[in-house]
């Protein structure tokens, strides 16, 4: 294994499903954590910005975005608390369950996300814009393919 680029695999052995897999967990992996730590900055934590996203889509209870982030309540409630204290959250009673706490993103949670995002996506793009064109195509291809597989 060199110390960039990883395994060195024959050109036969990098098709095969099995060592294939491996590979793309390892850049899907180093990539993810590349992007989550580059552009959070100091506003908000990366699993702060991952909390946020969830919120995005809809609002949620703190038991549902621990169990979506594989947390304990606890972890999620000191989450939540630093969300909450900087204006990027809001609790509000739960609307079927009075026991519960309902968790929403507020416009300014919005603006956040936002901005981290749009740094992560010019993070990207800036290594992006380094390689050939060639590899470019190569990689809006590889893009489209995961999206696929995803999706499934």
């Amino acid at each position: 294994m060199t110390a960039m680029t990883g395994p060195v695999h024959s050109e036969q052995d990098s098709l095969q499903p099995d060592t294939l897999a491996i590979d793309l967990r390892t850049a899907v992996m180093r990539t993810s954590r590349r992007l989550r730590i580059e552009a959070t900055g100091d506003v908000i934590t990366p699993g702060q910005y991952t909390v946020l996203a969830h919120l995005r889509v809809k609002s949620q209870t703190l038991r549902e975005l621990a169990d979506r982030e594989h947390v304990q309540a606890p972890s999620m409630t000191r989450i939540v608390n630093a969300l909450t204290d900087q204006g990027f959250a809001s609790r509000s009673p739960h609307p079927e369950d009075g026991r519960q706490v309902q968790v929403s993103i507020t416009p300014a949670g919005e603006a956040v996300l936002a901005e981290a995002r749009s740094q992560r996506t010019a993070w990207l793009a800036q290594r992006v814009a380094g390689l050939s064109e060639e590899d470019r195509r190569t990689l809006s291809r590889a893009a489209h393919i995961m999206q696929e597989l995803s999706a499934r």
